[in-house]
């Protein structure tokens, strides 16, 4: 893969939305704290319009990295400042940068104390995530990996529940022990790939496959925490019931793509031998956490527990799409990547208007909405029916296209893994029989009010990225289809050369047109 430049005027619009977030820190810190909130609004609405050009401007014929910088940093060893997006990564840092003015919103009168510093914490976070999405050079992808924990870590330890610091010390210690995996796996690389730490010259790389096989475990448990793969998930449970909303919306809706991401950006290119040798490992891991995780969401009396549950069984279709090998099976899991954080982070933020009100997360405690709350009730259903995958939704496209891909690796994994959607129907259906339709709670009855204008405008947009996926998804599927089928042609490569060929050569075929678009015109005919 080469890099590609994008006429932009000359404009750096990757580093520009980079750092804007960084900017607004410095502004908190020199305004008043009662300002706090509206410079964090203004800031990330400005990093949301600052990258629009990224989207408008993105060539989709070329799997090339485009909006490429490069700038010397460190001279010995050689570490640049290198950035760009392609197909696989510009869809993540458009979610990164609209996220970020819906979690100043959501925390707008949730948090009371230490406004500035929870701002700080946010934008913080913003240009972390986004630096792992965008960085080309492996040193600056480990820094904004590692800077990445110190502002989740706050997040969840000064302003999340009463179990708040356990939680908070639980989520960093299994990161951080990941994070060290992939530091040892980073330096492996460059003294084995020509002492370089460019990512796309050692993805270009060959690498003694014995050498992958133990390269392969240090970036699987790195990425397996952060997803959280099972059996690497008890981390996020208790992270997402102590955190704050915002705080459970960067989790689910951003962070959790970071290990997915990881995958596709390293572990496939870099390594191929190993992957394609580990591949079934990974397939019935998936399988067990989609199938896990709903079944365990089923025994959740806590609604953030529910949804955290959740999370884990519908990043198992992620990881099961992308170890797929396919164009359906990648493109599906990049898609429902970005469905996830919209869906997600739309049920935590409802979680969080709720809570605001009962300050309980209980599902006793909040049944029977419909009658006093009749617009938040409107919102849930609409998010829960999203999470199951209704068609004409968005999480449709991204579990049809997964199942597809994985149906054409094997049947019976795919067969075990649509159980998955069964159950997800099973038990938010449950939740919102009893929390939409039950019986009221008498003693919450009286502090209970329907949303205001605030709370409607950070839904809003979110119902209609819903809509719009789930019934016009082409957009998306074609800024993703160059890179995706470059990123499954190399894989394809190593494969057929490998003393165990493949045994249906037409699974990995890159139709044209658009294989996804077309498996979805056929299946609305």
């Amino acid at each position: 893969m080469t890099d590609m430049a994008i006429p932009s005027g000359g404009i750096p619009w990757i580093t520009l939305v980079l750092f804007l977030p960084l900017v607004g820190v410095v502004t908190i810190l020199l305004a008043k704290e009662e300002l706090a909130k509206w410079i964090a609004l203004a800031f990330s609405l400005v990093v949301v319009a600052a990258s629009l050009p990224l989207w408008a401007m993105f060539d989709v014929s070329t799997p090339a990295m485009q909006f490429v910088e490069r700038h010397s940093w460190i001279a010995s060893p050689p570490i640049n400042y290198a950035v760009g997006v392609d197909g696989i990564s510009l869809p993540l840092v458009l979610l990164t940068t609209f996220l970020g003015p819906l979690c100043v919103l959501v925390s707008w009168t949730a948090i009371q104390t230490r406004v500035r510093e929870f701002m700080i914490s946010l934008l913080v976070m913003e240009t972390a995530t986004l630096g792992v999405f965008v960085s080309l050079d492996f040193v600056l992808f480990y820094i904004f990996w590692e800077i990445m924990l110190i502002p989740m870590y706050l997040l969840i330890g000064v302003w999340g529940g009463p179990n708040r610091i356990y939680a908070a010390i639980k989520f960093f210690l299994y990161t951080l022990t990941g994070s060290v995996l992939l530091l040892v796996a980073i330096l492996v690389l460059f003294f084995e790939g020509g002492q370089t730490f460019d990512i796309l010259a050692l993805s270009k790389a060959e690498y003694d496959p014995s050498l992958q096989n133990w390269l392969f475990w240090a970036f699987f448990v790195a990425f397996a925490v952060k997803v959280p793969m099972f059996p690497f998930h008890t981390w996020l449970p208790d992270a997402h019931v102590e955190a704050p909303t915002a705080g459970s919306v960067v989790l689910a809706s951003v962070l959790l793509k970071m290990g997915a991401y990881g995958f596709l950006r390293l572990t496939l290119p870099i390594l191929p031998d190993a992957t394609a040798a580990f591949t079934p490992i990974i397939m019935t891991l998936s399988v067990v956490a989609i199938i896990y995780g709903a079944y365990m969401a089923f025994a959740q009396a806590d609604l953030k527990k529910l949804i955290a549950y959740s999370s884990v069984s519908h990043m198992g279709f992620v990881t099961l799409g992308i170890f797929a090998f396919n164009a359906q099976g990648v493109e599906g899991a990049i898609l429902q990547m970005v469905n996830h954080g919209i869906t997600t982070g739309a049920l935590f933020m409802c979680i969080g208007i709720i809570y605001e009100r009962t300050h309980s997360r209980e599902i006793v405690d909040n049944s029977g909405l419909a009658k006093p709350m009749p617009r938040f009730a409107t919102f849930l259903v609409i998010f829960g029916l999203s999470s199951i995958g209704l068609p004409g939704m968005n999480s449709f496209v991204g579990e049809f296209l997964v199942l597809i891909g994985t149906f054409l690796w094997s049947k019976l994994a795919a067969t075990l893994a649509a159980l998955g959607v069964i159950l997800a129907a099973a038990y938010i259906l449950w939740m919102l029989q009893r929390v939409v339709y039950g019986v009221p709670s008498s003693h919450m009855a009286p502090k209970l009010y329907d949303m205001n204008w605030r709370e409607m405008s950070m839904l809003l947009p979110l119902v209609g990225f819903v809509f719009w996926i789930g019934l016009y998804p082409k957009p998306l599927l074609d800024v993703m289809h160059a890179s995706v089928n470059n990123l499954v042609q190399q894989e394809v490569r190593v494969m057929t050369v490998q003393d165990q060929p493949v045994k249906n050569t037409e699974q990995y075929v890159i139709a044209t047109p658009h294989p996804s678009s077309a498996l979805l015109e056929s299946e609305a005919q």
